[in-house]
């Protein structure tokens, strides 16, 4: 009867009509395959005769029959129709309209290698072990598994020539190292196109200031052998582009943080990284804190001694304010019997994660909970008496004082082995002081300040050492072959990081920002 219905149907010469006849012609077809149905259902239902038992056995069957007429007749009506039935109930999705590269949706395989590529090759760029005349890089990983430390330096930053960018990061959890290596490559970006951005001086910085729940930035406490103070905090003394270039950094890191968060390939929910980032321009230092990594300033006392003063504060959760501000937002602070001094977040109804640091990227288990990604931003303007600045993550702090890697690194033979020198006696540290401790990932920075003559040509001596490196099979030597015009004492042995793979998703082009003062 339907096939019959059917073919009556098709026979016939009249167009079908568009727009709102198609949904009359769908209820047309609903009503007749169910007035099918009632027809089929009735001769199902009529008295097969037999016993009770046979009776209500062959209800249940017909009734099963009457299920599967109906939709067969629902089906053949609706095709015989011409209409596609869970086609037309779902509206038609259009089509997106592409977006600029690098917004929104993670790139192409291809492009992020190529991009990777062309951000390793920038000039006057080391991410990994290595020197030129006004730095020194090195990182070891520890016997905790794989290396969750990355470090950056980045002479001629924003394509200035008296301008260097530098930064240690310092993963945790099971995608730390991830994480790190991430912002190494693209927190220098965001930072540096922020900086060129003149609206963005302007920005206020209100939310940003809502991730941190309007935080300041930590009090400055003594700390052991060393006192942590700037002397332009004390005169209250700033540059006239420091407000601006403060905002940058913290605009810099929120960005960078939202970027972790929306990353489809890195979960950073039980995963982050510590960073410190310091930005030279003439005689001006820029730093950026986050977490519990360190920077600290080598410079000569009235008695031309060499003496340490810590630039920044280790953001650790037995800090008042940063305690006061994570109990507020019903986190937990409490160390564990085993290490009864090492304060550590969790979650308000859960004993995890355990996080030893009140700031840092990702994390965002705890981000409702009171950790933040804002950074403390401070300023310290370079004397002829400062030599060097430290940076390092805290496998280094951890076993080593201040004054002992400030001592330390004047002791290196060469600036260039300074970084590698500080690495390897922080390992001797940590097996003579903790034995039975596994030693932790350690990766150093150290910049150097007055090389007024080296600083002219350090860009180029770079370049050439970076092409002029051979890797060996070995994973901690490397055999380095100086090409024409390069010092050997710019060289030692360096180790490679030869499972690295940087995921960035934009790259590096000049910037340009206005002067800070400078003298001389």
């Amino acid at each position: 009867m339907v096939e019959a219905a059917a073919g009556r149907r098709s026979g016939t010469s009249r167009r079908r009509p568009s727009g709102s006849g198609g949904e009359h012609q769908r209820l047309v077809a609903v009503a007749v395959a169910a007035r099918v149905v009632m027809v089929t259902t009735r001769s199902a239902a009529a008295p097969a005769g037999g016993g009770g038992g046979a009776g209500a056995a062959g209800e249940v069957q017909g009734g099963g029959l009457c299920m599967e007429d109906f939709f067969h007749c629902l089906l053949g009506v609706l095709g015989a129709l011409g209409v596609s039935w869970g086609a037309a109930a779902r509206p038609r999705r259009q089509p997106r309209p592409p977006l600029p590269r690098g917004v929104g949706a993670a790139p192409a395989p291809a492009d992020v290698r190529r991009f990777a590529a062309e951000l390793r090759a920038t000039p006057g760029r080391i991410a990994g072990n290595g020197a030129c005349a006004v730095a020194s890089l090195y990182t070891l990983q520890g016997k905790k598994g794989v290396n969750q430390d990355a470090m950056i330096f980045w002479e001629n930053f924003c394509s200035r020539d008296d301008t260097i960018f530098c930064g240690v990061f310092d993963g945790h959890g099971p995608y730390g190292h991830l994480v790190a290596k991430r912002v190494r490559d693209l927190l220098p970006v965001k930072l540096g196109a922020d900086l060129a951005m003149e609206d963005g001086r302007e920005i206020s910085t209100s939310s940003i200031k809502s991730n941190s729940n309007e935080v300041g930035s930590p009090e400055h406490k003594d700390r052991g052998d060393t006192v942590i103070f700037s002397e332009a905090e004390q005169n209250g003394e700033y540059p006239e582009m420091f407000p601006a270039l403060r905002t940058s950094f913290l605009k810099a890191f929120h960005v960078m943080d939202r970027d972790l968060k929306l990353h489809k390939n890195i979960d950073c929910f039980f995963s982050g990284t510590t960073a410190v980032a310091v930005i030279k321009q003439g005689l001006n230092l820029i730093i950026g804190n986050l977490g519990d990594s360190r920077a600290v300033l080598g410079t000569r006392d009235e008695n031309n001694q060499l003496v340490a003063i810590q630039l920044t504060v280790d953001l650790k959760p037995n800090i008042p304010s940063e305690a006061h501000r994570i109990r507020q937002r019903r986190g937990r602070i409490f160390a564990l019997p085993e290490e009864p001094e090492v304060a550590r977040v969790w979650l308000p109804k859960y004993n995890s994660p355990g996080l030893a640091m009140a700031r840092a990227f990702g994390d965002f288990c705890l981000k409702d909970h009171g950790v933040i990604s804002m950074p403390d931003v401070s300023y310290h303007r370079i004397t002829e008496k400062d030599e060097f600045v430290v940076l390092a993550t805290d496998g280094v702090w951890d076993v080593l004082s201040n004054d002992e890697v400030v001592r330390i690194v004047s002791q290196a033979t060469s600036r260039a082995s300074a970084a590698r020198f500080l690495v390897e006696s922080a390992h001797r540290a940590w097996r003579t002081r903790f034995p039975t401790s596994k030693i932790d990932d350690c990766a150093v920075v150290c910049l150097f300040l007055n090389t007024d003559e080296a600083s002219e040509s350090s860009s180029s001596k770079s370049n050439n050492l970076a092409n002029a490196v051979e890797v060996s099979s070995d994973q901690h030597s490397t055999t380095v072959q100086l090409s024409t015009g390069v010092p050997a004492d710019l060289v030692t042995a360096l180790v490679t990081d030869g499972n690295e793979v940087s995921v960035v998703e934009t790259v590096a082009r000049p910037f340009t920002f206005k002067d800070l003062p400078k003298d001389g």
